[in-house]
């Protein structure tokens, strides 16, 4: 299985937003398989705890990925290596109402959670496409399948980053190069630890979504961790009218807080 998996999917894997939580799960979950590593994330100090503690090969790029630079600075690492795998998992949440919210932290979720898949895919999908195998991971969640009062920035983007991957699933069909998003749930990262007063019912580890959205790969362009999860999704998306919808997530969200989440 893990020869299999570094067959397809290595030598190299990116994954974007690596420095706890989701992305740490990941780097774990991935070094396991014996992928060497290109991690990034903003903050430098959990980046390099991180890399201490894997097996393979590792490089850390201490990179604000919402910036130009950012990205490049991952191109940069990734120079000369073939990189196999690329999981889009950096996200950025601002909380509030829109009408009081500061423009430019809208802008940071569009430039963080869009433009930087979009970059990844433009820049790793081509090179995959060309050795005939390879896989991307792009990082969706359920609050992106309806408005989201109030991550109501955050959940568009997240739609955005869904429905991209499922085109390119599609698109990518017979190449050697698979494409999913996934689409999760509650997550007990300690992003939403710090806006959440009480954990949502249904809440996965980080662990239990990187082993769902690793092992989606090849298997269909979405997969929805949890089965709890998978159950709301077929309620909100094809049971409820659209406005009950909105307003089931708005009850659940409405212990939200700020500051900003940060993925």
């Amino acid at each position: 299985m893990r020869a299999d998996f570094a067959d397809r999917y290595g030598p190299w894997a990116v994954v974007a937003g690596a420095s706890e939580g989701l992305g740490a799960a990941f780097a774990h979950r991935l070094a396991g398989q014996g992928l060497n590593l290109i991690l990034a994330a903003r903050r430098a100090r959990p980046l390099a705890d991180l890399a201490a503690t894997l097996p393979t090969h590792t490089i850390g790029v201490h990179a604000d990925l919402a910036t130009v630079e950012g990205i490049r600075q991952v191109v940069d690492a990734a120079q000369g290596r073939a990189v196999g795998l690329v999981v889009a998992n950096a996200a950025y949440s601002p909380i509030g109402r829109f009408v009081e919210l500061d423009p430019a932290e809208s802008g940071r979720a569009v430039d963080l959670n869009c433009r930087m898949p979009l970059a990844l895919a433009h820049h790793f999908l081509p090179p995959m496409t060309a050795r005939g195998r390879g896989g991307f991971v792009v990082m969706s969640s359920l609050a992106g399948m309806q408005g989201s009062p109030p991550i109501s920035v955050y959940a568009a983007t997240k739609a955005f980053g869904a429905i991209l991957a499922e085109g390119l699933w599609a698109e990518l069909r017979g190449t050697g190069v698979d494409v999913v998003t996934c689409v999760a749930g509650a997550v007990a990262t300690p992003n939403l630890t710090g806006v959440k007063s009480r954990p949502a019912p249904g809440t996965q580890t980080p662990d239990q979504v990187a082993a769902a959205a690793l092992r989606g790969l090849g298997h269909g362009p979405r997969v929805i961790p949890g089965l709890a999860m998978r159950v709301s999704s077929a309620l909100m998306s094809r049971l409820l009218p659209r406005r009950t919808a909105i307003a089931v997530i708005a009850r659940a969200s409405r212990d939200l807080s700020p500051p900003a989440a940060t993925g």
